[in-house]
């Protein structure tokens, strides 16, 4: 039998004495205004990331944050992280990112909670039924952009250790934040800091937990996967300069027709990838992981009236499932250069570019799939004995991250659902990409967690984005049970 040091065992029944879960959630409830409040503050400020105008914006939000943890004794740390260079030229100052640290005791266990408070762009003329950036309640949902994606979650962290505060009760793990400002454009210069900090501000955490994503249906849910992204432009290149097509048309070989005969390479109707050695790099679907997936809350047909679709790819929700989170898709996003105004315009365009993604799954190199990719089209357009010039050029090469679901993490996330939920939760993965998740696991090489409070029908990135004020609420008691759970691990199970 494996005997532990007497401090440890004493330090564990004392965690166990002192939870009063009852006494946390009554404070919970009873605040819920006050966040709501709160959350409805962080959500009027437009950090849009992508936004140079809105910089100033963004600054803002950082130091908001900043302050919420500095007042409540938080070591909190504003980390320059450099500038951006714009397309122009002119250099532009990265938001700071905040760090913080909430520390009771030395040799307890450490975490460390990533968050962002940048957001997608929001305007009203873009089809929202509300003003973006007033948050706005309707039948208990918080309209607002950023209130599901990231700024909720973050609040509900915050209002986690708060609440431990505001009873005197200690916090039963250490608590570390970084929170970024850059997460929807890239996460410029995290990757950077996350590597100088390693040996210091990472260096005594134990977890690492991720709430950058949302649940599959109203059931709850842990995330222990998700899909990398290649994203690609493919650029072809003809006249010197736009040509009538009335006067040239039909004695040049143009530009755009390459592009789209290049493009219907990529993908056959049916939807299999047709470039050679995607297919063939894919792990294959275990009984175990059809079992999983089968056993998962997903219904088909709300699927696709949430989508606005009458007919999907796949007919059942073990393909469907497996086609969102553990295969390759192609999608092909825009053309830039082609005319697309409204209107009439009779041109022939000199240079177009395409722009597509392959998202990666787990065994896919980034480096791999670059060069099979530019490979394959460059032969495709050798067939057309075009003159033309083609430029294949990949602009993100990011990784997939997949964690082991029965890592004591997940354990100690399914005990905090059941408390919480009184349901098992399901065991997910994000067909999105997660950069900082891969960054996190192969810099520090801690275990990783993603615990979901968002909706499966938030809209993040969409028109109408909310939380509900259900999940904003018990989300934030899911999070003071996780801290319990987690500190119920011992680390020399790890």
């Amino acid at each position: 039998m494996k005997l532990f040091p007497v401090s440890c065992v004493l330090q564990a029944l004392s965690i166990v004495h002192a939870f009063r879960y009852e006494d946390l959630v009554e404070h919970v409830n009873s605040h819920q205004e006050e966040y709501v409040q709160v959350l409805r503050e962080w959500v009027s400020v437009e950090s849009d990331s992508s936004d140079v105008s809105k910089r100033a914006e963004l600054h803002r939000m950082m130091d908001m944050t900043a302050d919420k943890l500095r007042a409540m004794g938080g070591n909190v740390t504003l980390v320059d992280i450099g500038e951006q260079e714009l397309p122009n030229g002119q250099m532009l100052a990265l938001p700071k990112v905040v760090t913080a640290q909430f520390i009771s005791d030395p040799q307890k266990t450490t975490v460390c909670v990533y968050g962002h408070v940048d957001v997608q762009p929001g305007k009203l003329e873009d089809g929202w039924a509300t003003e973006p950036y007033n948050l706005t309640e309707i039948n208990g949902n918080l309209y607002g952009r950023g209130a599901s994606d990231n700024k909720a979650p973050v609040l509900a962290w915050i209002h986690a250790v708060e609440a431990y505060q505001a009873l005197n009760m200690e916090l039963p793990v250490n608590v570390k934040f970084i929170i970024e400002g850059m997460e929807e454009t890239g996460s410029n210069g995290l990757d950077a800091m996350i590597v100088a900090q390693r040996d210091t501000f990472l260096l005594d955490v134990d977890y690492i937990i991720l709430s950058d994503c949302g649940w599959l249906s109203q059931r709850p849910a842990l995330t222990y996967g998700t899909r990398g992204n290649c994203y690609f432009s493919a650029e072809i290149e003809g006249a010197k300069q736009d040509l009538h097509s009335g006067v040239y048309g039909g004695t040049v070989i143009e530009p755009m027709t390459d592009l789209i005969g290049i493009l219907d390479t990529l993908i056959s109707p049916s939807g299999t990838i047709l470039i050679p050695g995607i297919r063939e790099a894919v792990d294959p679907l275990t009984d175990e992981e059809r079992k999983t997936y089968q056993d998962i809350e997903f219904d088909m047909e709300n699927y696709k009236n949430k989508l606005g679709v009458s007919e999907l790819m796949y007919n059942n929700k073990v393909d469907v499932l497996a086609h969102v989170w553990r295969y390759p898709t192609v999608s092909i996003h825009g053309i830039e250069g082609a005319f697309s105004a409204s209107g009439t315009k009779t041109v022939i365009p000199a240079k177009v570019k395409a722009k597509f993604s392959i998202r990666q799954v787990p065994s896919m190199d980034p480096d791999v799939v670059k060069k099979q990719v530019t490979e394959y089209l460059e032969a495709a357009f050798a067939r057309r004995k075009s003159p033309n010039k083609l430029k294949v050029t990949m602009i993100i090469g990011a990784k997939p991250w997949l964690a082991n679901t029965q890592h004591v993490l997940y354990e100690a996330g399914k005990k905090a659902v059941k408390r919480v939920f009184k349901v098992e939760p399901d065991m997910i993965r994000e067909g999105g990409t997660i950069p900082i998740a891969r960054t996190f696991q192969d810099v520090t090489g801690k275990g990783i967690i993603m615990m979901p409070i968002g909706g499966f029908d938030d809209g993040m990135h969409s028109q109408n984005e909310k939380i509900s004020r259900y999940n904003y609420v018990e989300g934030t008691k899911l999070f003071i049970a996780y801290l319990y759970e987690v500190a119920q691990i011992q680390k020399s199970r790890v």
